[in-house]
């Protein structure tokens, strides 16, 4: 599946099951050796994704509200909206468009961040 993000930020309660959540579904890495503001995230727990190519991460903690800012294009929202399901999250919606033209879906993930999804089919 090939994901592209423009940027991101994702915080919750329990920083490690999203950064396996998102790694499960996307296929991400992290790097956890840079320091990020403490409005952001706790001390050691934002991980910046090392491969998507863009500026964003995962992050959060147990005093922080979550929250998540992104929407990622695949190849094929339905897989992906049944991979997220399967790995925990819930569809909101789609796939839903035209195929060939623009296809969307939404899915919160574990912690109920709501991710939109777009692609050609």
């Amino acid at each position: 599946m090939t994901n592209q993000v423009v940027h991101f930020e994702i915080t919750g309660t329990d920083p490690a099951r999203l950064q396996d959540y998102y790694r499960d579904l996307f296929g991400w890495s992290y790097d956890l050796g840079d320091t990020v503001s403490e409005q952001v995230s706790e001390p050691g727990q934002y991980g910046f994704v090392g491969n998507a190519g863009v500026n964003g991460g995962v992050g959060g903690g147990p005093s922080l509200r979550p929250k998540v800012m992104f929407y990622v294009g695949v190849d094929d929202v339905g897989a992906a909206l049944a991979r997220a399901e399967d790995l925990g999250g819930t569809r909101v919606f789609g796939p839903d468009g035209v195929p060939g033209k623009l296809v969307v879906g939404q899915f919160t993930d574990p912690e109920g961040n709501l991710v939109g999804l777009a692609g050609e089919r």
